[in-house]
């Protein structure tokens, strides 16, 4: 059994995997991922047929990321023969007065050179009728936004990874991290004392697990979150051609995506779960969030509701100022580390990327320098949060 790699990366679900991909297509067999669950398991952040992918974004270093995600998705949609991102066109909406200003959106986009078009009440409702919309609203129409396809997605990155050699082993936590004099770490997983010279954590809600073993800990608040998928009656008006995703840009905030995965369409609220913890969260239905869900769409999009599909549950990993990390662990600089902040799949592909340049490269041409783990508001015990993004 093979012991000692240059890069061992812990946590294999969107981001991790993403990461292992990378650094295999450079470093080939020379890569060791690690898994505590199953392949494809569902007690994370990751695993569902569909997560949201647009170009839009409040900030311009978000929208240069995410061009460079959809180049990402594109290479690796080519080398696993089958795409990985479906466009359907993206739309923000929500009233004019709101808790999520689309005008920083609109800004950004101009400032990135991303064509986008604004609409009016009545122009969405033209464009699609399902829409129930009073004259205060609005929208920013966005044509590439569209779906990443999640668990096809990191099915390829962990199927792609092994075929460039990388060792992924999956039902093995670990159990110890130990930075060595010479900067290389030791990592206990399984029973087995692996070493590396790089190490990835992509840990997700598991993430101050891991940073313990470097005597840190930071301000996350981890909640477990929901989607519903309604069986309309009308799901030819939510064909992926015929109907964009979309997010209701105010507090809350509700987000929804056409046929997909399911002959259902699927809605949700974004960072309305309630706090909880990787090992004690439940997979139970929270009846208050999901009236919440029924009574928007009864109000501005009836066509979407039906009888329930199904609902499923899944994690959140909030840094309070819904930012993500990425950065290499001060102090250990061998080390680099991921959290998505609830909104990162769309960006898997070009995070796994960015994570390997770090490992291999020792820096990135990608501008992550707002995702540093030094930032102020990281530094605080009980900070100030906004999750609106």
């Amino acid at each position: 059994m093979r012991r000692d790699y240059e890069y061992i990366v812990l946590g294999l679900g969107g981001l991790g995997s993403a990461a292992a991909y990378w650094l295999s297509r450079r470093a080939g067999a020379d890569v060791l991922g690690l898994e505590q669950f199953e392949l494809g398991h569902v007690r994370g952040e990751s695993q569902d047929h569909s997560r949201i992918i647009r170009l839009s974004y409040h900030a311009p270093n978000y929208i240069a990321l995410a061009k460079r995600a959809y180049e990402c998705w594109d290479e690796v949609a080519r080398e696993n023969g089958e795409p990985l991102v479906l466009v359907t066109g993206g739309l923000d909406l929500g009233p004019r007065d709101s808790a999520i200003p689309l005008a920083s959106y609109a800004e950004s986009m101009t400032a990135e050179g991303v064509a986008f078009e604004t609409l009016d009440a009545d122009e969405i409702m033209r464009r699609w009728p399902s829409f129930r919309l009073t004259d205060d609203i609005q929208g920013l129409y966005q044509p590439m936004g569209g779906i990443a396809m999640a668990a096809r997605g990191n099915a390829a990155h962990q199927r792609l990874a092994r075929a460039h050699g990388a060792t992924l082993k999956d039902c093995t936590g670990v159990e110890l991290i130990e930075p060595l004099a010479d900067g290389s770490f030791a990592v206990t997983a399984g029973g087995v004392r692996y070493g590396c010279r790089r190490l990835v954590i992509a840990a997700g809600p598991w993430t101050n697990s891991a940073l313990a073993h470097f005597g840190r800990k930071l301000p996350l608040v981890v909640t477990r979150e929901q989607v519903t998928y309604f069986k309309s009656p009308h799901l030819e008006k939510f064909a992926p051609d015929r109907f964009p995703v979309w997010i209701w840009m105010d507090d809350p905030c509700y987000y929804g995506f056409p046929v997909f995965g399911e002959a259902a369409t699927k809605v949700a609220q974004d960072a309305g779960g309630k706090p909880t913890t990787a090992d004690t969260r439940d997979f139970e239905s929270d009846p208050e969030n999901a009236a919440g869900v029924v009574r928007f769409l009864e109000r501005y999009l009836p066509d979407a509701l039906g009888p329930v599909h199904f609902t499923k549950t899944c994690l959140y990993t909030l840094t309070p100022d819904r930012d993500f990390v990425l950065d290499t662990i001060p102090g250990h600089e061998a080390a680099s580390i991921v959290i998505g902040a609830g909104h990162a799949y769309k960006f898997a592909s070009v995070i796994g990327r960015v994570l390997s340049e770090l490992a291999i490269d020792g820096g990135t041409p990608s501008d992550i320098s707002a995702f540093g783990l030094g930032r102020p508001v990281l530094q605080l015990d009980n900070p100030p949060v906004n999750y609106m993004v």
